[in-house]
């Protein structure tokens, strides 16, 4: 049987597999990603990817967090990557002797749950990662949205409000800094921090300290009614950006992924309570059904090597 490797690159880790044509993962390996330099970062990939040897390969897809050629071969601009117009592609090729597709890790992912999770089926889904930022991929009819320069799909970035804190980015009130598990988490401080004797429970949970995501899911889940408020806060940040999405796309089905997503129904109740008031005609037209991504931290490995495919 013929085989894809799928690479994973992110800022703390490098993780690589061996995935099949059903989007299985039969073996795997995972490194540190070294601070050093490109060449160490260069360095490990290929070491995890010798560590995959034994199995007949075809070809090998690299997901990496930041800005990616239109041909899918240069890391322009890695995001907590020693990487500025990286050839990574072709420098793993030369390494390995394998044709290499470098693709956005988010589009990666979004591929993933496409090809082989919950959109599965779908035609034009959108998938939003909601973590740390906020990011996602854009498919229409079948095909990734790159755009002319392949920065395309960069949803993390749209701009929200004006008043809004700083992004990485060096833009005030992107979406990324309104709707993700940071923006939950600053949030609930700010609401601590104002009512305080409402939010003894979120305390509680933090063992005195700062108040961290995980504990603000955990009261919500009880019923705490200052958690439940920083929920709908969050979600209603997350409908507009949704809402912008449908306005200028009309998928199918939208993905929610990434790890405030594990909250559910917190999540996704808030951001349905406003979808459609946000969205042009309103009742007369149809809504994508929101679900929750079924891939998990496999995604962007699957995605990668199913990519891989057009190398």
């Amino acid at each position: 049987m013929v085989y894809r490797i799928g690479v994973d690159v992110g800022g703390t880790k490098v993780a690589a597999a061996i995935v099949d044509s059903n989007g299985k993962i039969i073996d795997h390996v995972r490194r540190p990603s070294p601070q050093a330099s490109s060449d160490a970062l260069q360095a490990t990939i290929i070491d995890c990817i010798n560590a995959l040897s034994g199995y007949n390969i075809a070809s090998i897809g690299i997901g990496a967090a930041g800005y990616i050629s239109a041909d899918r071969s240069t890391v322009i601009y890695g995001t907590n990557l020693p990487w500025r117009n990286e050839p990574l592609g072709e420098r793993i090729a030369q390494a390995t002797g394998l044709p290499v597709v470098v693709e956005n890790d988010a589009n990666s992912a979004a591929w993933a749950e496409y090809r082989f999770g919950t959109a599965q089926g779908s035609v034009s889904p959108l998938v939003v990662t909601i973590g740390t930022g906020v990011g996602g991929g854009i498919i229409i009819d079948g095909k990734l949205l790159r755009g002319t320069f392949g920065f395309g799909g960069e949803i993390g970035h749209i701009h929200m409000d004006d008043a809004g804190p700083l992004c990485g980015c060096g833009q005030h009130g992107c979406w990324e800094v309104c709707g993700s598990g940071s923006a939950l988490v600053r949030f609930a401080r700010e609401r601590a921090n104002a009512y305080p004797e409402k939010a003894h429970r979120l305390r509680e949970l933090s063992g005195g300290g700062e108040i961290q995501g995980l504990a603000v899911t955990q009261a919500a889940q009880e019923g705490d009614p200052l958690a439940l408020n920083v929920f709908a806060e969050l979600g209603h940040w997350n409908a507009r950006g949704i809402a912008s999405m449908i306005t200028l796309f009309d998928p199918d089905v939208i993905v929610l992924s990434g790890g405030v997503c594990e909250a559910g129904s917190l999540v996704i109740d808030p951001i349905n309570r406003e979808l459609s008031s946000l969205l042009p005609a309103g009742s007369y037209r149809g809504v994508p059904p929101i679900r929750v991504a079924s891939l998990g931290n496999n995604a962007g490995i699957i995605g990668a090597a199913d990519l891989s495919l057009s190398a």
